[in-house]
């Protein structure tokens, strides 16, 4: 099974895709779309879409995973949250994805066993579950620990253990 995770923000996106064999997981490619502070907020949200289209397209996943809406005290900061979490749905949606989606708390109880983790610690627990030479970018590695998540929840699934949300 190979996933596409997506650590949305507008300026800067966390994606990976990571396969697993067996038991055995991989990274197989993870970044950031970075968009410059200058671009209009509508640029960037072609530059996401645009972005993950082509990771879809060359790197075929099988599903999508996506970390939930979060808490914010900031209604602009909200909006803009969404906005990009939608140009990265949109980007899956388009290529027939199933998108599952892991709130963050979730994510770091999977990946570190703390749902309070910080991202000091994702990052180093990222690297290690992967056997990584270095620790990704903080959200590179929300990334990859968003499809560690559904990984390790696709094979609770397989033993009747827990249920999945989809978007």
């Amino acid at each position: 099974m190979r996933v596409l995770a997506i650590d949305p923000s507008l300026r800067c996106t966390g994606y990976a895709v990571v396969e697993r064999t067996g038991t055995k997981s991989r990274a197989v490619e993870y970044g950031v779309v970075k968009n410059n502070a200058s671009i209009l907020p509508s640029s960037c949200l072609v530059a996401i879409r645009d972005r993950l289209a082509e990771l879809i397209h060359r790197l075929e996943p099988d599903c999508g995973a996506v970390e939930s809406v979060i808490y914010v005290q900031s209604y602009r900061t909200a909006i803009t949250l969404g906005a990009a979490r939608g140009a990265a749905l949109l980007a899956m949606a388009e290529r027939g994805l199933s998108i599952f989606e892991y709130p963050p708390a979730k994510v770091k109880q999977a990946v570190v066993g703390r749902g309070g983790a910080q991202k000091e610690q994702v990052g180093f627990m990222v690297r290690a579950l992967l056997g990584l030479t270095e620790t990704p970018q903080a959200d590179a590695a929300d990334a990859l620990a968003i499809a560690l998540t559904h990984l390790q929840n696709q094979e609770a699934i397989g033993r009747g253990i827990v249920t999945m949300q989809r978007v």
